[in-house]
């Protein structure tokens, strides 16, 4: 059984900095696209960054391009979303994901989630 759980969310002022990690277990992870998903009250889920198995390509949604960084530590099976010069709309519950195939496009549809944990930028 496959299970995430975020951590490292937490309450920051504009223009500051968190780093998320996913702990993943119930499987090899080194295997597996990785991504990270946020989602205000109200608001669809929506994607924000993305990793394939080895780490070497990444893919951002355009508004936080510059500012987050996602990485990985298969070693760890630890994946990471680090939040730079944080927004107020940057503001929303951000979730851990990975796919049900090994080695898939970490574009394509993720089928495990974790419980999400609360990030929260003020101006």
């Amino acid at each position: 059984q496959v299970q995430l759980v975020e951590s490292g969310g937490g309450l920051v002022q504009a223009g500051g900095s968190l780093r998320l990690s996913c702990v993943a277990s119930g499987r090899t992870f080194s295997t597996y696209a990785m991504g990270w998903f946020r989602q205000v009250p109200g608001k669809d889920r929506m994607f924000v960054s993305a990793i394939n198995w080895s780490g070497s390509r990444t893919y951002y949604t355009e508004s936080v391009k510059g500012r987050f960084t996602i990485s990985r530590d298969n070693a760890k099976n630890t994946v990471y979303l680090q939040l730079n010069s944080l927004k107020p709309e940057d503001t929303a519950v951000y979730y851990c994901a990975t796919q049900g195939v090994q080695a898939g496009n970490p574009l394509d549809a993720y089928d495990y989630w974790g419980q999400g944990t609360q990030v929260t930028v003020s101006s």
